[in-house]
């Protein structure tokens, strides 16, 4: 099984971004992690502040990946390009977010990508990620 983990802007910050809601490790070494506890399963990732790069990554994926991991970040509240290119693919998405995005600002509340994704995991931190790796590996 193959899974592309995306992460949009300003998680290349995690570990020194505001702390407090999204904890003080960098994605690098959470995701060593996350590849350790799944060796079965072959992970990628990628991430950019850019939204065309990520939409031009979810197209690239098809029949290169069981599954893709999305964090769109804020673009999740304002993307139809994004929520757009997740309906294009023939390839479940799961939607993530670090914090809960229903405790924070009313512009959070609403996702573009939630009513495309194949479902969403969102406010259990950086263990949002290894739920949606669960969900990919039982489907096996």
């Amino acid at each position: 099984m193959r899974i592309l983990i995306i992460n949009g802007p300003n998680l290349n910050l995690l570990g020194t971004r505001e702390p407090e809601i999204y904890g003080n490790r960098t994605f690098e070494n959470y995701f060593d992690e996350l590849r350790e506890l799944f060796p079965q399963i072959e992970m990628e990732y990628y991430q950019s502040n850019i939204e065309g790069a990520l939409i031009d990554k979810i197209q690239e994926s098809q029949g290169k990946f069981d599954g893709i991991i999305l964090n769109a970040a804020a673009y999740a509240h304002t993307s139809v390009g994004i929520a757009d290119a997740v309906r294009a693919v023939d390839i479940p998405v799961i939607e993530v977010h670090i914090s809960n995005t229903f405790s924070r600002e009313d512009y959070r509340h609403k996702s573009f990508i939630a009513p495309v994704a194949h479902g969403i995991i969102i406010g259990f931190g950086l263990k949002s990620y290894e739920l949606a790796v669960m969900y990919f590996n039982n489907q096996k």
